[in-house]
């Protein structure tokens, strides 16, 4: 059977439930929701140097059968996989990096599938092949696909794509059927570390936990002020626009945990979570105040309430911070693929990983013996 490709002009071209019945495993940024709401309100496309290019494989009918949540990148921002290394190496050379193809949910740094092809793993190879003609054909340097689905993580391997890994802190749920029951697991030391920390952020707010039709117009007004404060101190400016929070509030409400800190009725921080099918995902915080251990109440420990609460496996709590290791999340490897079309800059991009890799693996072996975990 011939296989023919295409590429589409952005996710929202693309009838919702022929995207979504590709994904399997309901990663809610992989969801037709979230990928076309970044279009919609402006946070991709236009100067934004994200160009959605969905690349699909239609079935005998027509219909999407697979496709890869790809993007044409005018620089490496919003991926949290860092080639800019590369790139002046390869600009160095004479090459031209940019444009390069992204395969990822932007600005977004959790894992999840990226072939989507739920029910034909036979067209992960041709999706992979399809995405090297698209670099070939139009003179790419190359690309990439960024916090792999560990499952899919041999796919890219099988098709001689190279493979980079990084470090992130994810909580896992060991059967708790409560925070205390978590607490138990811990050394009588940090036990007593996080009650306090916890203690010191809850005086003195309100904190209140919110999910689908009770976060209203005012809660995401409020949130959109914390996160550009937090978007301009970290990035420069924020990537998402202020119509990325009015559609997420209106199509993915029911995916959403948004946990508030009050004082005296009014928000003054804030976090926002997804909810994935086993997993929560933390994404974005900010605050108007300044107060002792109020960034990991509502970051993490309120995660973990909420993770135990709803019976989910896990809490990824987004990209870096080894902060997180004290309060219970747990190194773990994080997966890109990359595919260099120049053969001389792909062998010496291959003997780099080799390096960096035996470097990550050393850190999460060392890293791992701090968690506050009782031992034996």
């Amino acid at each position: 059977m011939t296989l023919t490709a295409r590429v589409e002009g952005a996710v929202g071209n693309i009838p919702a439930a022929d995207w979504d019945r590709l994904i399997g495993d309901g990663n809610p940024f992989m969801s037709h929701a979230f990928l076309s709401l970044l279009e919609e309100s402006g946070s991709v496309g236009g100067r934004s140097g994200w160009t959605p290019l969905p690349l699909l494989i239609d079935d005998a009918d027509g219909r999407p059968a697979a496709a890869l949540p790809a993007y044409l990148k005018q620089h490496s921002q919003g991926e949290y996989v860092f080639d800019h290394a590369w790139a002046d190496a390869w600009q160095r050379a004479g090459g031209d990096y940019y444009p390069k193809l992204q395969i990822a949910a932007p600005f977004t740094p959790a894992t999840g599938p990226r072939l989507l092809c739920a029910g034909r793993p036979d067209l992960a190879l041709p999706l992979l092949r399809a995405a090297e003609a698209l670099v070939d054909q139009n003179g790419l340097s190359s690309a990439h696909a960024t916090f792999l689905a560990p499952e899919q993580v041999p796919l890219f391997e099988e098709a001689g794509w190279l493979l980079r890994s990084d470090l992130q802190f994810h909580w896992e749920n060991r059967g708790y059927a409560t925070f205390d029951d978590f607490l138990g697991a811990l050394s009588s030391a940090k036990r007593k570390n996080l009650r306090k920390e916890r203690a010191a952020a809850q005086a003195g707010v309100e904190i209140v936990t919110l999910t689908g039709a009770a976060i209203t117009a005012d809660h995401w007004d409020a949130f959109w002020v914390f996160y550009q404060d937090t978007g301009a101190r970290k990035w420069g400016r924020p990537y998402l626009t202020r119509a990325a929070f009015d559609l997420i509030g209106q199509t993915m409400a029911d995916k959403v945990l948004l946990v508030l800190a009050l004082e005296d009725g009014e928000p003054v921080a804030g976090a926002l979570n997804f909810i994935g099918r086993d997993t929560l995902y933390g994404r974005y915080w900010g605050a108007v105040v300044e107060k002792p251990f109020l960034h990991f109440e509502l970051c993490y420990y309120q995660a973990i309430d909420a993770a135990i609460a709803m019976g989910l496996r896990r809490v990824e709590a987004g990209a870096q911070g080894q902060h997180k290791l004290a309060r219970g999340y747990e190194p773990v490897q994080t997966w890109s693929a990359h595919y260099i079309a120049d053969r001389g800059f792909r062998a010496a991009v291959a003997e780099f990983l080799v390096r960096e890799r035996a470097g990550i693996e050393q850190g999460q072996f060392e890293l791992a013996g701090h968690t506050p975990y009782r031992k034996g």
